[in-house]
């Protein structure tokens, strides 16, 4: 075919279209009768859980539904940020990295949801829980990993035993309340 024939077929599939009400075009495909030929295209059908997501009461159900989700991971995302304990080390801290990791999985499982509805708003909600657990864990992970600067806060070992005491220099030595340093040898 020429690039005229193109021309005149797309035209010819233009006025057939414009033909067609929308809902004419929206509505499901009939269903593919049996025994078609080797090589034939079959009709497009509809996915059936597309179709039940498009009636009114499913969908009213489905979004109900959805947004419980959103609600669950935006209000697991502002209490990780709340958390009770100190999280320095050992049980508190595994349980405040778990529970960013759940919070992050509810803002996916939410994501998901809101993004199969169309539910801009809220999906926008999922995204900011997501983020939210990931840096939550990050700021606690990443020092103990190595990969940022340990702080008080924040040391460089996840478990709370003792840190190794400080090597004390030989030119200064503790002295205990009451008695006078020994004499150094710098001064003579």
């Amino acid at each position: 075919m020429t690039d005229r024939d193109w021309d005149k077929e797309l035209a010819k599939i233009d006025k057939q279209l414009a033909s067609i009400s929308d809902e004419a075009l929206a509505a499901p495909a009939p269903p593919m009768p049996t025994g078609m030929p080797r090589g034939v295209a079959a009709p497009s059908r509809v996915a059936p859980a597309a179709a039940a997501a498009a009636s009114p009461a499913a969908g009213g159900k489905a979004r109900w539904f959805t947004y419980t989700k959103v609600a669950l991971a935006a209000t697991g995302a502002v209490g990780i940020w709340l958390w009770p304990w100190a999280a320095r080390c050992g049980l508190p801290l595994a349980g405040l990295v778990g529970a960013a990791g759940v919070v992050s999985l509810l803002g996916v499982w939410s994501a998901r949801g809101t993004w199969r509805h169309r539910l801009g708003l809220a999906h926008v909600i999922s995204l900011l829980a997501i983020v939210s657990a990931v840096v939550l864990g990050a700021r606690e992970v990443l020092p103990r990993v190595g990969y940022a600067e340990p702080t008080f806060d924040r040391p460089d070992r996840w478990s709370c035993q003792a840190a190794p005491p400080a090597a004390t220099s030989p030119e200064v030595s503790p002295t205990t309340p009451g008695t006078t340093p020994p004499p150094s040898s710098s001064s003579l």
